[in-house]
């Protein structure tokens, strides 16, 4: 998030009613402020670029562009701006595509106002929103689904391999940084990180800044996609 005060939101659905929802939500709240809306993944594109949002709430079915795309082309411009996809199930293959298309975060549709306001506050201070067992929860029901792990981001997350190779950005780092990588894509909190190596939570964090900055990863949702996709974490067969 930039040094303004308010955090600036563009909100992204086809329906108008939706949007206005949203908006009457989000203005309700000191500190927030929506300067833009868009009824469909180009405009949203666009939007951001002119108006250069702190956090952008995205629909994923839309006309022209959908919502997958859409944050995509965000998420690979260089914008500073983080997408959180609304979604309609937890278990949801957008809410999939999503994080692999470079979502911060996924909510449900129909949240609650105070869990709206709380997550964009959290997104736009730079951290995640989906708590990571719900995360791990997803990527393993698609990549198991799947039958293969999934392709890396520069792929555009679409084409499917069977044996993902370690990206050498792995190696630059150290043993303890790989354990904590491997926790949080296990689902583990900081706090549980913590309690595992018997580090304080203030270490643990510590790591996972540098751990992000060394993989060029945005946050910790997509510290746990990476983990899947380049075939660190291979996803467990739990009944779920």
């Amino acid at each position: 998030m930039s040094g303004r005060s308010a955090i600036r939101i563009v909100l992204v659905d086809d329906q108008p009613l939706l949007r206005m929802g949203f908006r009457l939500i989000l203005e309700g709240e000191d500190g927030l402020e929506v300067v833009g809306e868009a009824s469909d993944g180009a405009e949203a594109v666009q939007q951001v670029r002119i108006l250069e949002p702190d956090v952008v709430l995205m629909d994923v079915r839309m006309p022209v562009l959908d919502g997958i795309e859409a944050t995509r082309a965000i998420s690979t411009s260089g914008s500073n701006a983080r997408v959180i996809i609304l979604t309609t199930f937890d278990l949801d293959e957008y809410a999939f595509a999503g994080l692999q298309a470079g979502a911060s975060a996924f909510l449900l549709k129909d949240v609650a106002p105070a869990e709206l306001t709380h997550a964009v506050r959290v997104v736009a201070s730079g951290d995640a929103v989906v708590a990571p067992r719900v995360t791990q929860r997803l990527l393993e029901t698609y990549v198991r689904g799947n039958g293969t792990a999934f392709a890396g981001q520069a792929s555009g997350g679409h084409e499917q391999v069977t044996a993902p190779q370690r990206d050498p950005l792995l190696e630059d780092l150290t043993p303890r940084e790989t354990e904590m990588l491997e926790s949080m894509a296990e689902g583990l909190s900081n706090a549980e990180i913590a309690r595992k190596f018997f580090l304080s939570e203030a270490t643990v964090k510590t790591h996972v800044r540098r751990i992000l900055t060394k993989l060029h990863l945005r946050d910790r949702v997509q510290a746990v996609v990476y983990a899947y996709e380049t075939g660190l974490v291979v996803p467990s067969n739990p009944d779920y």
